[in-house]
């Protein structure tokens, strides 16, 4: 699992924006080095990517774009391409079909199709965002790790990442602060 959190405990304000991000190419970095690739099988391989239909579809209108836009940064394009080449779970009651490259609708049981999943050969499975998917599995005890970069901003509303969560014990395997003030938080079922 992968997200953004306020200092309060927000992964989204009140409507959804995320607009509060503090930004910080360093922190980018040091995710992106952990979190898109999976080692299995001595090879690097693209993870599979789980979605909520909200944020699959906030992702679709922006990273699709970005491979080809010629002001992007040279990382911002390669994160675009290996997002491309992931497969994308995306769960949704009401979507009727996905159109971004390698995506796959998933209607059925949360948590009885990523136990399926999680039995399946293959690379490692990340959740981005999604706070639904992150609360329905974290409760289902199907995350193994959780990276949390906290920003540094008390939002004071907002869309709780925990919220209605079971209580879970985490052993913390690296904390990493930034200049920005935010800090990665790399956690482990205990």
């Amino acid at each position: 699992m992968l997200n953004r959190v306020s200092i309060d405990g927000f992964f989204a304000g009140p409507n959804g924006e995320i607009d509060w991000f503090v930004r910080d190419p360093e922190v980018d970095k040091a995710v992106h080095a952990r979190e898109i690739y999976s080692e299995t099988n001595e090879e690097r391989q693209p993870r599979m990517v789980l979605f909520g239909r909200v944020t699959y579809q906030m992702f679709e209108r922006y990273w699709p774009n970005v491979s080809a836009d010629p002001s992007a940064s040279e990382e911002l394009r390669a994160t675009a391409n290996e997002l491309d080449q992931m497969t994308k779970v995306v769960f949704s009651s009401t979507l009727k079909e996905v159109a971004w490259e390698n995506s796959v609708l998933v209607s059925g049981d949360l948590a009885k199709e990523v136990r399926k999943l999680k039995q399946e050969e293959g690379p490692d499975m990340l959740i981005f965002g999604s706070g639904s998917i992150v609360q329905q599995l974290a409760n289902e005890d199907l995350i193994d790790d959780y990276l949390i970069v906290v920003t540094p901003v008390v939002l004071g509303e907002g869309k709780p990442l925990f919220k209605d969560v079971n209580k879970h014990n985490l052993q913390l395997l690296q904390a990493t602060g930034f200049e920005s003030g935010n800090v990665l938080l790399h956690y482990a079922k205990a």
